[in-house]
This record gives structure tokens, C-alpha cells and sequence, in this order.
């Protein structure tokens, strides 16, 4: 996992909502996006197998290829499908791949499994995994319960994640009991959008002084 940390800690940016929100800003020009990306220090981008074949040139950071899709537009936006596979990514260049888990939702057992399978044939090729573990659907009426935030990044862990992406829970006491609940690393993910930059900061401040590996963001 040499190739998706600068100075120990993670910095990927995730480039992956045009699938499921569409051409938002930001995400129009996707070789500008990235090279900007790239410019400012980031440690690896994640982003679909489509993504990474059009752009002008080769990354120089970490390339994590997501194998979750869902969209807006489904009667089940929750529901996240497996759309690609880690041997294949690894042949093209892949340095890790992720897949989107939503706990609590309709259909989670699937991307439960999904999971289970996904973290098996990563353990073969040596290939590292980064889950994004969301507290998120009928069943979960505060996303943000640190005790449903840690039951979640532990089933991450449990099924064979390498590297486990979940949600801030508004501060660094509470966050820690997620990391040492999480027998691997965690990240962090961008949550809601806030208001400036004072927040943000704040925000991966309390996660780095609770033990977070870094984070994952992008919009």
C-alpha cells in the first residue's frame, strides 16, 4: 500500500459521483480534474475503470479503480452493484480497488457478500482493498452514531478490507472509539458539504488526532 500514503497518511480524492450523480462541476473535464489532483499533492484518486482509460497521461499517484455503481436516477440508490473486477484492474495499472458498502439499506446483505467475495480475490492477487463502509438506508436513523459508525467500519475489517472509508462522527473523542474498534486503517469521508475551509480542516484535524490514516474525499 506504499503507493496510496505520502509521509504515512492517506490523501485520495474520489472522482467516482459522475456515475452516480452525473457531469457535476468539477467533474466536466476529467484530464484538468485530475491533473489538478495531482498537482496538489493528493496520494491517489479513485475513480471508475471508464475514468482512468481516457485520461491524456499516466498518473504519477496512487490509482484506486471502484467496482460499486449506483445512481440517483434508480428506485434503489442505495442498492450499489459490482461493476468491475480486481484482476482485471490489476492488469491495467491498478494499485488498489474500492467497493461502496451501504449497511443498513434494503438490499445490504448483497453488498455484504459483494464484499466477502471482492476482499477474497484481492487476498490472491496481493491486490489492496479499500472499502467504504456507510451507515446508510431504512434502518439507520442517525448516520452519524459513533456505535453504528464503528459496528460498520468493523464489518470492513471483518470481511477483509485492507483500508476501511467511513464517516466522521463530529469529533475526535468519539471518532477514536471507530479507529480502535478497526483493526485496520481508517479514512475518513467528506460527509455532508460544509460551509469553508475552518470546518473541513477542523474536521480532518479531529480525525488524524483520533488515529484516522487519512482521508478520502471528493466533492
Amino acid at each position: 500500500m506504499n503507493n496510496l500514503n505520502r509521509n504515512g497518511k492517506i490523501l485520495a480524492v474520489t472522482l467516482d459521483h459522475g456515475l452516480t450523480i452525473g457531469p457535476v462541476s468539477g467533474l466536466i473535464n476529467m484530464n484538468e480534474t485530475v491533473n489538478a489532483i495531482q498537482k496538489g499533492g493528493a496520494s491517489a484518486v479513485v475513480a471508475h475503470k471508464g475514468i482512468f482509460k481516457i485520461l491524456d497521461s499516466p498518473l504519477n499517484i496512487g490509482k484506486i479503480v471502484h467496482l460499486s455503481a449506483s445512481t440517483t436516477l434508480s428506485v434503489f440508490p442505495d442498492d450499489k452493484v459490482i461493476v468491475g473486477s480486481p484482476e482485471l484492474s490489476q492488469e491495467n495499472g491498478a494499485d488498489a480497488v474500492s467497493i461502496h458498502v451501504n449497511i443498513g439499506s434494503k438490499h445490504d446483505r448483497n453488498m455484504i457478500e459483494d464484499l466477502g467475495l471482492i476482499a477474497d480475490e484481492c487476498t490472491e492477487l496481493n491486490m489492496p482493498l479499500l472499502a467504504m463502509m456507510y451507515p446508510r438506508g431504512e434502518n439507520i436513523p442517525n448516520p452519524f452514531d459513533p456505535k453504528v459508525v464503528a459496528h460498520v467500519a468493523r464489518i470492513g475489517a471483518e470481511l477483509g478490507a485492507d483500508i476501511v472509508k467511513t464517516l466522521y462522527t463530529g469529533d475526535s473523542d468519539s471518532f477514536r472509539s471507530v479507529v480502535d474498534g478497526c483493526p485496520v486503517p481508517v479514512v475518513i469521508a467528506g460527509g455532508p458539504q460544509v460551509s469553508n475551509d475552518k470546518e473541513l480542516l477542523d474536521m480532518v484535524k479531529g480525525a488524524i488526532d483520533a488515529g484516522a490514516a487519512g482521508i478520502s474525499m471528493g466533492r
